[in-house]
C-alpha cells in the first residue's frame, strides 16, 4: 500500500491530545449516535482535553456527538465548534465576497468513534447550524462554512510528534470546494508542541478583553513575568523572545468551502467558490 493509500484510507481521531487513525470505511452504526446542540461550557471541557491546540475559539454554536451507551445513558463523542473567523473578510479571498460565513473552528471526534462517523456528525452539524442560526428570512443566516486543514507536523520539544499533520480528507469526502492554501505566517510553539494563540496574544498586546487569559496562557508555558510598569505589547515580544517558545515557518493551511443552507443557496456559493483546483495529495513536498 502506498503513503497515498495508506493516507486516504484512514480518518483522524484524539484522545488526550494525541492524534490517531481508524479506518476511513469503517461504518458508524446510526442507530446508537445523534446529534444535537451542546452547552459552550461543555465543548469547551472537551476540545481543551482532546485536540491538540488545547485552545477554543470564538464560537456561534457548538454540536455535540452523542453516543447512546445504555438506557438513559449517552456520552458525548465528538464536538463540532462553528466560529467567527479571525479574518472578517477571509471568504472574499476565496470568491465569496460578502457572503456571510463562519468558520468550523474545531471538529473533535474521540478515537474509538468508527472511521465515517465524521460523515455522519458534519453533516448533521451544519444542517442544524441552518436552524438554529436563521436569518430575518428564516433561511440560514451562514452560507458557507470555511474549514481549515493543516499539513504540518508538530513536535514537542524533545522531538515527540504531537501532530501528524492532515489534508481535509474528510471535507473533501463531504463534497466540499477546495480552495488552495490561506496565506502563510509564523507561528509560536510552545514546549509541548502547541501553537500559542494568535487571537490571545493580540488581546494581550492591546489588553483587550481576554488579555489576562493571554497573560496566564504565556506564564504557564514558562514565559518570564511582566514588569512593572511594562507596556503589554513590549512584554509579549520579550515574552516570545526569553522563554522557552519556538518559531515555525507555516506556509498556510488548506482551505475548503462547505456550503450551506437551502439548495439554492448551496449551488450559487459553489459557482463562486469552486475553482476546480485538485485536492492535495500526501505527495504534498511539505508532507516530506
Amino acid at each position: 500500500m502506498t503513503q497515498l493509500q495508506l493516507f486516504d484510507s484512514v480518518a483522524m481521531r484524539w484522545n488526550a491530545g494525541r492524534s490517531t487513525y481508524r479506518p476511513a470505511q469503517e461504518p458508524i452504526d446510526t442507530s446508537r449516535f445523534f446529534v444535537e446542540r451542546v452547552r459552550e461550557a461543555l465543548a469547551r471541557e472537551f476540545v481543551v482535553t482532546h485536540h491538540y491546540s488545547r485552545s477554543f475559539p470564538a464560537a456561534i454554536a457548538c454540536y455535540g456527538l452523542m453516543e447512546r451507551v445504555g438506557p438513559h445513558q449517552t456520552r458525548l463523542s465528538g464536538v463540532a465548534v462553528f466560529s467567527v473567523s479571525m479574518q472578517p473578510r477571509a471568504a472574499d479571498a476565496y470568491g465569496a465576497t460578502g457572503e456571510a460565513f463562519c468558520e468550523l473552528g474545531r471538529f473533535v471526534l474521540l478515537d474509538d468513534v468508527a472511521g465515517n462517523g465524521e460523515t455522519f456528525f458534519l453533516a448533521r452539524a451544519i444542517r442544524q447550524l441552518g436552524i438554529d442560526k436563521a436569518g430575518p428570512d428564516g433561511r440560514a443566516k451562514y452560507k458557507l462554512c470555511l474549514a481549515y486543514s493543516d499539513p504540518v507536523p508538530r513536535t514537542d520539544i524533545k522531538g515527540n510528534v504531537t501532530l501528524t499533520g492532515h489534508i481535509g480528507r474528510i471535507y473533501a469526502s463531504a463534497s466540499a470546494a477546495y480552495c488552495g492554501r490561506s496565506s502563510s505566517r509564523t507561528l509560536w510553539l510552545a514546549p509541548d508542541g502547541t501553537s500559542l494563540s494568535q487571537r490571545a496574544l493580540s488581546k494581550l498586546r492591546s489588553d483587550d478583553t481576554g488579555a489576562r487569559y493571554a497573560y496566564e496562557m504565556l506564564i504557564g508555558h514558562g514565559a518570564p513575568p511582566i514588569g512593572p510598569g511594562e507596556p503589554s505589547r513590549a512584554y509579549v515580544r520579550r515574552a516570545l523572545r526569553e522563554g522557552p517558545f519556538r518559531r515555525l515557518h507555516h506556509p498556510g493551511n488548506h482551505a475548503y468551502i462547505l456550503p450551506c443552507g437551502t439548495h439554492s443557496d448551496r449551488s450559487r456559493v459553489r459557482k463562486l467558490v469552486d475553482k476546480g483546483l485538485p485536492r492535495p495529495r500526501t505527495t504534498d513536498p511539505l508532507r516530506a
